[in-house]
């Protein structure tokens, strides 16, 4: 899925089919999931964002207006993917919130360390999740100033 261009879109990094459409379908229904990119690992959300590898050419001037990041990802983890993106001018500030079934600690802990501007629980009940999605996105969105 791909946004519209010239549109700040918001990038959900997940490899989990079933979490991804239940984000896709609380973000459709909130009117946002046409400018979602959809990216399966860590590695992928690095090249998609700094427009190389197997995104090389994409155009870096237009940024995700919010990062979706789960945690526990194949080839690069969330953990490293935040880093990267605080590590670097053009992306340090923005939004980036962890989507994470994780209730530990340390994960939460690491996550607000490498610079998470949140940490929000995937829940098992729809609504519970579609509800923490919706504010999120209505909070980072629409009245967050970047």
């Amino acid at each position: 899925m791909s946004a519209t261009a010239g549109q700040q879109p918001i990038l959900l990094v997940d490899d989990n089919a079933d979490d991804e459409l239940l984000t896709l379908d609380v973000l459709n229904n909130c009117g946002l999931a046409r400018s979602v990119v959809v990216v399966r690992d860590g590695l992928e959300a690095i090249e998609w964002i700094f427009g190389n590898g197997s995104h090389a050419g994409r155009d870096t001037t237009v940024m995700p207006r919010l990062v979706l990041l789960d945690l526990k990802l194949p080839k690069i983890n969330g953990f490293e993917v935040l880093s990267q993106l605080r590590g670097d001018g053009r992306t340090r500030y923005i939004p980036t919130v962890v989507l994470s079934s994780s209730t530990q600690r340390d994960d939460i802990e690491k996550s607000y360390a490498r610079g998470a501007n949140s940490y929000v629980r995937k829940v098992v009940n729809f609504e519970e999740y579609s509800v923490a999605l919706r504010c999120l996105c209505e909070y980072w969105l629409q009245h967050n100033w970047v």
